[in-house]
């Protein structure tokens, strides 16, 4: 996603050369699935992800932070760093802009406390598993982190003898984040309260906080803009602590717990979530709750490690969006209110990222969750007045293109997860959406397109919102509104007035009709200014889902439609331009992985009658682009989304469209596969000659009858049973070739 800053390529290479040591892996957890989660993938190249402690969905993440400023720095912490500048308590997962990183906190010795240094640490002194993060420091302080779902628990060891310290800098921040109201409150000689607002891609940040030691304050002083006052309370644009504590051989524990809406709601958080100073007892209780989460799905694979790979990706699905509200249901909502829900509500909606994998696959692993995210959505609909595109602590960012809150609430509806009574506010907030006059969303209603010369990334826009548009009809036909699907339905065809048959690209097309010169597929513009977000016609002409189809019928024959899929893989991958975005990563050609305009690309072919080729492309995605490495993501994680088509993927079946409720087949990676999909039912994968070597599809089977398309439906999945893939070396050229296999579309075939 959208890409603020650079690496160096000094630090890159220095980078580089530590990948060859040992790598931390999931070492810490004990027996279960949580034991196979490596937090470190994603947290070098360009993965953005942190390594800290967390429960699933959880509104605290516990985490070092390097205190470095730059674009791979946009979780608080990158792999190749080896300073820590403290541990905060909120971070980002994988995502193209930095934020968050509030509350930070940070062991000392008395005698440097002062000075605010940053610390040294080794990878080799650092390990981390679901719920647990421990890390040895250089001056041989040791720091484990838990949490709970709303609250942090830090354990500070500290050498025999040594005079404790601890450090709280509210002034701590990363990137675009900037405090602007700061307070800490000394209440007495254990508990410390405050607040942190803070102005960023988040536009108002609001965290209040309450945090408890173990052990009584010796001493404190507390900071104003660097400055030492008196008294047990300071507030200001940046104010920070230092608490000294006695010598001794105990631990010093900090528990520290979060609230958007009030210090009084932090306070019951810190009450009710954090009774007990048991740290192993909160560790271990955070991760049964990941083994509760990861064990709904239980898969064999292919090759050691691969099964790493694969719950590290599960794990990642599970880390947004996060918890908002505190145990009062309060949480700080648009336009500064204070709102209080009758469900958790959640924040950190990476829509144009997650509509396409990530919130499908919650339909089929977080059914429970699933209407509160709903209810979430909705909630920013009613304070803001639109639905939210990117929405980062209830404040609308507007990062990215589309209005694809409407897919995942269709996909919700259509799935059965909305009440009737909430189906006709849903319906009227998606038109809101569709009606609103900002995001060139006018233009495209006037021209029916995105003209050029009326508006950047003209193209892209244009093909989302026919998609988006899709969803709408759906739902209105759904609820009876004929006159409403008809005229959405014509709306998501906008795509056709994008199509060059001469050159078979999307691309951009001037008011007067005529095409946007000159013309380069390989031509990539970070900015505004380009026709296409963060990627080239090559990536983004194929953005059709919800009528492929109709997209080879502009083709004219299959034949030329596969012949151009085929090229996408096989070109070169060199791009033109001044500014070519570094968000184009993971390249096969110019199909780019790590970015996620390209992730059901592959799945195309079946489309067309040569689901082998899906397969091939596939097999080769999985292999190539995920490693269980902190370099092992081909682009940024994007809460959740890179790691949902890996899970998805190595199953094998993937959402090309989003919001249909069909599962398109692929190659599947596992041996053996089992989903727990509620009412005691398990949806189960078996694989026959499954190998690296076989991976083309011969037969398959849905619960012992042959399947004759190349799809199945989420209600299939959803009612529990078998599906049985039988596997080859070689193509099976007639398996999928009829078109009464391939997945459905809007347009008819021809």
């Amino acid at each position: 996603m959208k890409r603020l800053y650079a690496l160096p390529i000094l630090l890159l290479l220095i980078y580089l050369a530590g990948c060859a040591v040992k790598q931390p892996g999931a070492t810490a957890g004990k027996g279960g699935v949580t034991a196979l989660v490596n937090p470190f993938i994603g947290t070098g190249g360009h993965g953005h992800t942190y390594p800290g402690a967390t429960v699933p969905f959880g509104m605290v993440q516990l985490s070092p932070d390097n205190g470095t400023q730059g674009w791979d720095w946009c979780s608080g912490y990158h792999y190749s760093d080896s300073l820590i500048a403290g541990f905060s308590h909120t971070h980002l997962s994988g995502t193209g802009i930095g934020d968050y990183c509030d509350i930070s906190v940070m062991p000392y010795y008395a005698s440097a406390v002062g000075r605010k240094e940053r610390q040294k640490f080794s990878h080799q002194q650092e390990t981390a598993t679901a719920g647990l993060y421990r890390v040895k420091l250089d001056n041989q302080i040791e720091v484990a982190l838990t949490a709970t779902e709303r609250a942090g628990l830090h354990q500070y060891t500290f050498p025999r003898d040594s005079v404790k310290a601890v450090s709280l800098d509210l002034g701590f921040s990363i990137n675009w984040d900037r405090p602007s109201q700061t307070r800490i409150t000394q209440v007495n000689d254990t508990l410390i309260t405050g607040l942190r607002k803070s102005t960023g891609w988040a536009n108002q940040q609001w965290v209040y906080f309450a945090a408890a030691f173990s052990q009584p304050v010796q001493k404190a002083v507390l900071y104003q803009e660097g400055s030492a006052v008196a008294g047990k309370e300071v507030s200001g644009t940046r104010t920070r602590a230092a608490f000294w504590f006695a010598p001794g051989e105990k631990p010093l524990l900090l528990k520290v717990a979060l609230s958007s809406a009030s210090e009084a709601g932090a306070l019951q958080n810190l009450q009710q979530e954090l009774p007990s100073w048991d740290f192993n007892a909160v560790a271990q209780a955070a991760n049964t709750k990941w083994e509760r989460e990861l064990q709904k799905i239980t898969a064999t694979f292919l090759q050691p490690g691969q099964d790493t790979i694969f719950y590290s990706a599960l794990y990642h699905t599970n880390l947004a969006p996060t918890l908002f509200s505190d145990l009062k249901g309060q949480y700080k909502g648009g336009k500064d209110q204070v709102r209080t829900a009758n469900f958790n509500r959640y924040t950190v909606f990476s829509l144009w990222d997650t509509f396409r994998a990530a919130h499908p696959l919650y339909t089929i692993t977080q059914p429970q969750r699933v209407p509160d995210m709903v209810r979430s959505l909705l909630a920013g609909f009613q304070e803001m007045g639109l639905l939210p595109v990117w929405e980062l602590a209830a404040n609308e960012t507007n990062t990215m293109t589309g209005y694809h809150a409407v897919p995942v609430l269709a996909d919700a509806l259509l799935k059965g997860h909305v009440p009737q009574e909430n189906q006709e506010t849903l319906y009227q907030a998606m038109l809101a959406s569709a009606a609103q006059n900002i995001r060139s969303t006018d233009v495209y209603r006037t021209y029916g397109f995105i003209p050029a010369d009326k508006g950047g990334q003209s193209v892209t826009k244009t093909l989302e919102y026919a998609y988006d548009d899709w969803c709408i009809a759906q739902v209105a036909q759904k609820l009876g509104k004929a006159k409403d699907y008809q005229a959405f339905s014509q709306r998501a065809a906008a795509y056709q007035n994008l199509f060059d048959p001469q050159t078979l690209f999307m691309r951009g097309k001037n008011a007067d009709g005529s095409w946007k010169t000159p013309f380069d597929p390989f031509y990539s513009e970070h900015g505004e200014e380009g026709m296409y977000i963060e990627g080239t016609a090559w990536q983004h002409s194929w953005f059709v889902p919800h009528d492929v189809q109709g997209l080879v019928n502009l083709f004219g024959s299959e034949a030329r439609f596969v012949q151009h899929l085929d090229s996408t893989f096989k070109v070169s991958s060199k791009m033109t331009g001044a500014n070519v975005s570094p968000d184009i990563s993971g390249l096969i050609g110019q199909y780019a992985h790590g970015n996620e305009p390209s992730h059901h690309i592959a799945y195309l072919y079946n489309y067309a009658g040569k689901p082998w080729k899906t397969q091939e492309k596939v097999r080769e995605i999985l292999q190539k682009m995920y490693f269980n490495h902190p370099d092992g993501l081909s682009g940024n994680e994007d809460c959740g989304q890179m790691s949902a088509w890996y899970v998805f993927s190595a199953l094998g079946f993937y959402p090309v469209n989003p919001a249909d409720g069909k599962y398109v087949l692929g190659s599947p990676l596992v041996k053996e596969a089992r989903i727990q999909v509620g009412q005691g039912k398990t949806f189960q994968i078996t694989t026959e000659n499954n190998s690296l070597e076989h991976k083309y599809v011969q037969q398959v089977f849905l619960n012992r009858q042959p399947l004759r398309r190349t799809y199945i439906t989420h209600q299939e999945v959803m009612q529990g049973g078998q599906l049985k893939f039988v596997m080859g070396p070689s193509p099976n050229k007639t398996w999928g070739a009829s078109p009464a296999a391939y997945p459905p579309s809007m347009s008819p075939k021809k």
